[in-house]
């Protein structure tokens, strides 16, 4: 099984240089808790990643409206992503190692292809009725969701089976 599998092709996203007050409307219309940042030259190519939580904080602390603020001052840059050909497995350790919810899927020149949340690995490891065998186990995920949830400075060496896996 390959991500895009599993992966959401209808990705909501936003520019650096759109309002938080957009992005903040897009999420809420959208029914999202974070939005992919790309550059608007017609290429979507992923330059960050924003949260409602990264909107809230950065609102908070600019004492601000959100029309007034961009969303390139409260994105992150970091992104982490992977690419349709890779493996669950590697999504899940990426989401362990950087305590991620979502990761954007990119192509090969960081083109927005879709979206993989800890949402979608859960539901693919799920009850089975009719589908074949999923490849990802209840127990991995449950080690994924709590190295996301661990307290920084409390992280453990492994997380489980998939955390030999590279990165």
């Amino acid at each position: 099984m390959r991500i895009e599998d599993l992966m959401c092709r209808d990705v909501y996203h936003c520019r650096p240089e759109d309002s938080l007050e957009s992005a903040a409307r897009l999420m809420w219309e959208h029914d999202c808790g974070c939005a992919p940042v790309c550059t608007g030259n017609g290429e979507q190519r992923v330059v960050g990643m924003i949260t409602d939580r990264d909107i809230a904080m950065c609102a908070l602390f600019q004492g601000k409206p959100l029309g007034e603020i961009g969303v390139q001052e409260a994105m992150s840059h970091g992104v982490s992503a992977c690419h349709v050909e890779d493996e669950p497995d590697k999504v899940e350790q990426l989401m362990s190692e950087r305590q991620i919810r979502r990761i954007p899927i990119i192509s090969a020149e960081g083109r927005l292809l879709g979206i993989v949340s800890l949402a979608d690995l859960v539901r693919e490891a799920g009850p089975r009725s009719t589908r074949a065998p999923s490849r990802i186990t209840e127990s991995e995920i449950r080690n994924t969701l709590a190295a996301i949830c661990e307290r920084p400075g409390s992280r453990r060496t492994t997380s489980g089976p998939s955390a030999s896996a590279t990165a």
